[in-house]
């Protein structure tokens, strides 16, 4: 059995407030394997790891979904924490520009670390969705944004397990085991004594789930694609649509709530909230008719098995 749990370490927008954090998603895959990864990395963010009791130390990718401060300044930190703690992996870098931030990040102060610290480019321009990392059981993949510097938005795709199922194997006569099964999965079919035997023939194939995450963006056709069919939308929320300020470049939570629905996303969770909002009575009133919809809060935990 797998399971991804999602932690909001911050759901702020731009200042933190007593209650909110600025932004950062940590993310935990178990399988056979675990797996941790972080998206974006505002300031404080280490001690909201530290406190929400969640390891800093397994994290060897971090997205960042653009360079605006409250987006990725708590790195400069976590990396001294991680030097502190004897870290000796390698910790990937990913973001629009990331060659252009990174090193510029890793020059200031004093400090100097005992591990390697790789940027990763991402695309933020176009249309096109890029593979960033991908194992036998996942892939993560980015779009670019449209926001008031380049950005992006990033996905955790879980991958379709196919279970053989053997009593249906043995009708149609296949042996009991044998290569003829990493055939059809692989290949998605196979030819035996002159038949061909399709994978949905003999397998059940339970549908991988996805995580999206937007960042900071005014709605999209690249988001509206990305998007579509989620187990799990985070998407920025800044203001309610009475409030926006159009040249902010931010969804307003109507709008989000909109694309949840044309995008069929199974939840949606408004994040990055103005502190105007320390009251979310109002987007409580405007999100009371959406089941699938909730207000993003610090340590909230969302687990999708």
């Amino acid at each position: 059995m797998t399971q991804i749990e999602v932690t909001f370490l911050g759901t702020t927008a731009a200042i933190p407030t007593k209650h909110r954090n600025h932004a950062a998603i940590y993310l935990r895959y178990q399988s056979e394997n675990e797996f941790f990864y972080l998206f974006d990395c505002g300031e404080g963010t280490q001690r909201q790891i530290f406190s929400a009791g969640l390891n800093f130390m397994r994290i060897n990718d971090i997205f960042i979904t653009h360079w605006h401060a409250d987006h990725f300044s708590g790195l400069l930190g976590l990396m001294q924490t991680m030097n502190m703690d004897d870290r000796k992996k390698d910790l990937n870098i990913y973001g629009p520009e990331a060659g252009k931030f990174v090193p510029t990040l890793l020059g200031l102060g004093y400090g100097s670390k005992n591990f390697h610290v790789l940027h990763q480019n991402v695309e933020f321009e176009g249309t096109s969705v890029s593979k960033l990392i991908e194992t036998n059981e996942f892939v993560i993949s980015s779009v670019p944004m449209k926001h008031s510097v380049p950005a992006v938005a990033y996905a955790f795709v879980e991958k379709d397990r196919v279970k053989i199922d053997k009593e249906k194997a043995k009708k149609i006569g296949l042996p009991s085991k044998g290569p003829i099964y990493a055939q059809i999965k692989d290949k998605g079919s196979a030819i035996f004594k002159g038949t061909k035997i399709n994978l949905e023939d003999i397998a059940l194939i339970e549908k991988g789930k996805k995580v999206v995450y937007s960042g900071d963006t005014v709605i999209n056709k690249n988001m509206k694609i990305f998007a579509e069919n989620a187990d799990l939308l985070i998407h920025d929320a800044t203001f309610l649509e009475k409030d926006r300020d159009q040249g902010q470049k931010h969804a307003s939570i109507e709008e989000v709530l909109e694309l949840a629905k044309e995008t069929n996303a199974k939840q949606v969770i408004l994040t990055h909230l103005s502190r105007r909002y320390q009251d979310t009575s109002d987007i409580k009133d405007v999100i009371k008719d959406f089941a699938n919809a909730k207000i993003a809060k610090d340590f909230m935990k969302i687990m999708l098995a």
